[in-house]
C-alpha cells in the first residue's frame, strides 16, 4: 500500500476533528443532560463519544486488538458543554501522534474487530472516521433539538446562509 492512502486519511481526519471542534463549542451550554430519547445518550454524552472513537479504535488499530472496556487515560468524559471541544483537541492530536508511527504497510494488516477480521485501513477509514461523522450528523440535530443553531459542516447553515443575505 502507497503512503497516498495514509496520508489521505490523516488529512480527512485532521480536516473533520476540526470540524467537529467547531460543533462542540455550538452546543448549547446548560443542555449538556439534554436527552431527547430516554434510551439514548445525552448530548454531553454523544459530544464526548467523538473522542473516544478516536482514542479506542487508533489504540485498538495500533495494537492490533481491541479492548473496549479499557480505561484508556484522558478519555475521561468532561461534565460541562464548556470543557468538551478543548477536551477533544487534546484527545484527537494525542491519537493523531500516536498514529503518525504507522506505515503505509500496517495498512493492509487485519485486524479481529466485532467477531470479523477487518482491514486496518477500512478500520481507519469506516470505524474511526465515517463513524466518527456519522455521530456528529447525530450530534447537529441534537444541538438543533436542545435550542442551539450548530454551524454548517459541508457548506453554511441556514442561519449562516442568512447571515449573508443580510
Amino acid at each position: 500500500m502507497s503512503n497516498m492512502e495514509l496520508e489521505k486519511f490523516r488529512s480527512m481526519w485532521d480536516h473533520e476533528a476540526k470540524q467537529t471542534a467547531k460543533l462542540l463549542r455550538s452546543l448549547p451550554t446548560n443542555q449538556y443532560d439534554f436527552r431527547p430519547d430516554p434510551g439514548g445518550r445525552s448530548l454531553g454524552e454523544l459530544a464526548w463519544h467523538l473522542a473516544e472513537i478516536d482514542g479506542f479504535i487508533t489504540t485498538g488499530v495500533l495494537a492490533r486488538q481491541f479492548d473496549f472496556s479499557a480505561k484508556l487515560p484522558g478519555l475521561e468524559r468532561p461534565r460541562s458543554i464548556a470543557e468538551l471541544a478543548p477536551g477533544y483537541e487534546r484527545v484527537h492530536a494525542e491519537y493523531a501522534g500516536k498514529l503518525a508511527a504507522m506505515k503505509p504497510e500496517d495498512l493492509d494488516r487485519t485486524i479481529p474487530f466485532m467477531g470479523r477480521d477487518m482491514r486496518a485501513g477500512d478500520l481507519l477509514w469506516f470505524v474511526l472516521l465515517y463513524h466518527l461523522i456519522h455521530h456528529r450528523g447525530q450530534l447537529v440535530l441534537m444541538c438543533r433539538l436542545a435550542g442551539g443553531t450548530p454551524p454548517g459542516m459541508y457548506g453554511p447553515s441556514r442561519e449562516e446562509m442568512a447571515a449573508r443575505a443580510n
